[in-house]
């Protein structure tokens, strides 16, 4: 699928300068495929700590920058990778974009629905590239699902859990309602896995439940209600668990279901497909195509490699115009659907998209 894009090919000389923001696991990838990349070049970092962006810079070879906003206006900046916590990605990506830098951001492009419209919007008027990273789509699960999908018939159910115990919880970003966002739009591909198989969906229903942590909270640090913290609890969330029911416009109802933390004992991915002809059933890497009273084995590929495999994309991209694997608006879709379910888990009612 094309991107918004409409003149993508690269007119300047090589190699194309790269900055990032964020220091911590994907960024370090995003920097690993950088050095082995004779297109473009690493130029500087802004990070969440001194300590963190000077120590990354070192290992990089990179400029370390005080702040995001100084790094994506720098002159000799072409394109800026967004690897830090999600509230902060539509304003990073809003300020690149008017920037004219070209921009990648991990899912999500932002926690609210109107702001990655705004940077969908500014890219197209700009002429920019605004690609939302989704390596699920990339993945051996979603892969070998899309292959096999023909084969068990007119689908009409599909189930996608993910169960993550913690112990302890972590105190991160993930574990932080403001930061991380509702999990269902901080932990956007459980919602875009079932989108970019199964299309629009008519309604959605969820409901959301958080434990919080007995500890002292930051004062002054104002809690979403739809987390329902008192005012004496923490901004960390010792465990969530939600689930929703997709309803699809084709007919197909889909359940999706998302948990971490320490009120969880069993890990779980798992991601099953009823047809009228066949079922396909997959835990963890290993899956399942039935039919009938027959079993088959479906060789399922890893997952190592995809940050490595996104980058190279946008690089073709720009470079060679191919096209990319995902639109920004496909993304946008999938967090318009998980805004409807954050707002069904509040007010308790069904919500159509």
């Amino acid at each position: 699928m094309a991107t918004s894009v409409s003149h993508p090919v690269w007119s300047s000389k090589l190699p194309i300068r790269v900055a990032l923001v964020g220091t911590g696991f994907a960024a370090k990838l995003r920097a690993q495929t950088l050095q082995s990349e004779e297109r473009a070049h690493l130029v500087a970092v802004a990070g969440h700590t001194p300590e963190q962006t000077e120590e990354f810079s070192q290992t990089y070879s990179c400029l370390a920058i005080s702040s995001w906003e100084e790094l994506v206006c720098r002159e000799d900046v072409d394109m800026v990778i967004i690897c830090t916590v999600n509230q902060n990605h539509g304003a990073i990506a809003l300020t690149a974009l008017n920037a004219a830098k070209h921009v990648v951001v991990e899912y999500p492009l932002a926690l609210e629905v109107d702001v990655a419209e705004e940077a969908i919007a500014s890219s197209k008027e700009k002429n920019q590239l605004l690609h939302v990273e989704h390596i699920e789509l990339l993945g051996g699960l979603h892969q070998a699902l899309r292959q096999t999908l023909p084969q068990i018939g007119e689908v009409f159910y599909a189930r996608y859990s993910t169960i993550n115990p913690q112990r302890p919880a972590p105190q991160r970003w993930t574990y932080h309602p403001e930061l991380f966002g509702f999990p269902f739009s901080g932990a956007l591909s459980r919602i875009h896995r079932l989108t970019d198989l199964f299309g629009t969906v008519a309604t959605v229903s969820c409901q959301a439940r958080f434990w919080g942590e007995l500890e002292t909270r930051e004062e002054g640090l104002e809690i979403r209600k739809s987390f329902q913290f008192s005012s004496q609890e923490p901004p960390f969330y010792k465990s969530c668990l939600c689930t929703a029911q997709l309803k699809f416009t084709s007919g197909v109802v889909a359940e999706v279901v998302y948990g971490k933390g320490e009120n969880l004992w069993q890990p779980s991915r798992s991601f099953e497909v009823h047809g009228e002809q066949g079922g396909l059933m997959f835990d963890g890497d290993e899956g399942k195509l039935i039919k009938d009273d027959e079993t088959t084995p479906i060789e399922v590929g890893g997952r190592r490699g995809l940050f490595a495999k996104d980058t190279g994309m946008v690089l073709d991209y720009l470079i060679e115009g191919t096209p990319l694997y995902v639109t920004p608006e496909a993304s946008l879709y999938a967090l318009k659907v998980a805004d409807a379910a954050r707002r069904s888990a509040e007010t308790g009612q069904t919500v159509l998209v």
